[in-house]
């Protein structure tokens, strides 16, 4: 098994976007109910940021799970099915102005949900990759490259 120490290891990197987007989450609900612009700035970047961690997750993340731990393919399915809710929930967000009604209730329940995803791989998932011979670090390599790429594209 790889040195799983490693601040490049792809559970730390996952784990510092899960960090970083909480924390974003929580910045927006401490924004004023009058802050529409800031909100929307806010809620955009959480969003791009979600988009590029999701795809991350299903190109390169969740394949290797399921290579390695194939009994547990129903959590990668259930995974896949979170994600595909909150694209939905994105593409709302990243399409409305920050003054629109649901536009705050759209944000929470998307917290929501990522904050339930969040817990699901932080303590079903991440655990079962790190017991299994899985090279971390390798992986990590994959994710922070083809991070790098999606932010680019933009």
């Amino acid at each position: 098994m790889a040195n799983s120490n490693a601040k490049d290891d792809a559970i730390k990197i996952l784990m510092a976007d899960h960090k970083k987007v909480k924390a974003a989450f929580k910045q927006f609900e401490e924004l004023g109910d009058k802050a529409f612009v800031s909100k929307k700035k806010l809620a955009d970047e959480i969003c791009m940021e979600l988009l590029v961690h999701t795809q991350v997750e299903e190109e390169i993340l969740y394949p290797v799970f399921v290579k390695n731990i194939k009994k547990e393919k129903p959590l990668v399915n259930e995974a896949v099915v979170e994600h595909s809710s909150a694209k939905v929930l994105i593409g709302e967000i990243l399409d409305m102005k920050g003054d629109e009604e649901l536009f705050d209730a759209r944000v929470k329940v998307l917290s929501e949900y990522i904050d339930h995803h969040v817990k699901e791989e932080e303590k079903e998932m991440f655990p079962l990759m790190r017991s299994a011979d899985i090279d971390l670090v390798a992986v990590g390599s994959q994710i922070k490259e083809r991070k790098q790429q999606l932010m680019v594209a933009g």
